[in-house]
């Protein structure tokens, strides 16, 4: 997996690029927290629940239908004072899925562990992308050594520029990819 660093920075260019006007503080903190929730399940390793098993790491909470559970309901517990449309509900939705997705994107696109289970709880069969470039993030203290700083110099590079530099281009370009 990538740092939990990496997983909320691509929340927070995600919203920094696909939205349009100020936001309340609350979508930023869900920006930051949902892309790394999916990691929760690292606990089950501690209840003796083995990684390779639905509710292990890389199990359940990393599968598309986890990310579009956790988008709905996070519209719901969070915004559900907004008033706000039909599209926009879904819209939102749709937003948090897809910044809670991206974790599973970055984990398959690692070189280690045992892949990603997309599917579940329909399948759980673990993927892996064919191209594999980001350096595997240690679990625990191991991340504040050289493996550590070996992990973010991959991130830096595979994830950190490239979201960054999207950012700076809608800076830029002074709108939005999606105008009206």
């Amino acid at each position: 997996m990538p740092s939990i660093f990496t997983h909320s920075l691509v929340g927070i260019a995600a919203g920094k690029i696909l939205t349009r006007k100020p936001l309340p503080k609350r979508f930023w903190v869900l920006s930051i927290v949902l892309p790394s929730l999916p990691d929760v399940d690292v606990i089950s390793l501690a209840f003796g629940i083995p990684y390779e098993h639905v509710l292990g790491h890389r199990g359940l909470t990393h599968s598309i239908f986890f990310a579009l559970l956790l988008g709905f309901l996070t519209v719901t517990a969070f915004f559900r004072k907004e008033g706000l449309s039909h599209k926009r509900t879904i819209l939102l939705a749709a937003y948090f899925a897809l910044i809670t997705a991206s974790h599973s994107i970055l984990d398959g696109l690692t070189n280690g562990g045992l892949g990603v289970a997309l599917l579940a709880p329909f399948d759980n069969s673990r993927y892996f992308f064919p191209f594999r470039p980001i350096e595997v993030s240690p679990i625990g203290l191991e991340f504040f050594g050289e493996r550590g700083y070996t992990v973010i110099k991959s991130e830096m590079i595979w994830v950190w520029i490239p979201s960054l530099s999207m950012v700076l281009l809608k800076v830029l370009l002074g709108g939005t990819f999606a105008k009206k």
